[in-house]
């Protein structure tokens, strides 16, 4: 029996996985959790088998989430589930420690594929997303491929809608500092505003079209 905890800060999302997979008679869904603190602070609890994660949450998001989990459990094996496309994040994630990356389009079968691939210890990614990183031999495409870890984690922390102050909670960093992170993310991508950005990220794939501002 694979032991499964949902991550997602939307209930419609985690329903509608819960029951694409509650059916499985290999599978149990052990818990859920809405933020990747709450995942944090429930893994060592429900010991899952594997995560399957959003990425854009609340929070410290799925990115710090996966890496803070890896530390507290190594053993545990991490599926992002996301919106997110753009190719650089799958690099990303597998360095922080998941096993799979999903686009939230994926059927089923995809899910279930994913799940097997990374209990015997093999990496998954949609095969949409693998013949694009496969192809792009420039990896200077996207503009966002050359923010530091920290400058992404801030990027989808403001893209959540998360005031300065709120991300200083979050990632236990002084307000100053965030700011002095987004002005160099304005510098580095070349935008005055955080509307310039989200307009970028949107035409990059790094959020939908409806970012939660």
């Amino acid at each position: 029996m694979v032991k499964i905890m949902l991550v997602d800060d939307h209930d419609l999302v985690r329903t509608g996985v819960r029951r694409l997979l509650e059916d499985n008679p290999d599978l149990e869904i052990v818990g859920e959790a809405c933020s990747g603190e709450e995942a944090v602070n429930l893994v060592r609890e429900l010991n899952p088998d594997i995560v399957l994660m959003d990425l854009n949450m609340p929070g410290i998001g799925g990115l710090e989430a996966t890496k803070k989990l890896k530390h507290l459990v190594p053993q545990v094996r991490i599926i992002i589930v996301t919106m997110v496309d753009d190719t650089m994040f799958p690099q990303r994630l597998l360095k922080a420690g998941a096993s799979g990356y999903l686009t939230k389009g994926a059927k089923t079968e995809e899910i279930m594929r994913a799940i097997r691939d990374v209990m015997v210890n093999k990496r998954y990614i949609s095969p949409d997303l693998a013949l694009r990183m496969a192809t792009d031999v420039d990896d200077n495409k996207s503009p966002f491929a050359g923010l530091s870890e920290r400058e992404l984690q801030v990027l989808m922390m403001l893209m959540e809608g998360q005031r300065v102050s709120e991300i200083s909670n979050s990632l236990f960093l002084s307000p100053k500092t965030i700011s002095t992170y987004r002005a160099r993310l304005h510098e580095k991508l070349g935008v005055k505003t955080d509307i310039e950005l989200t307009r970028l990220a949107i035409e990059h794939g790094i959020i939908s079209g409806n970012p939660k501002h």
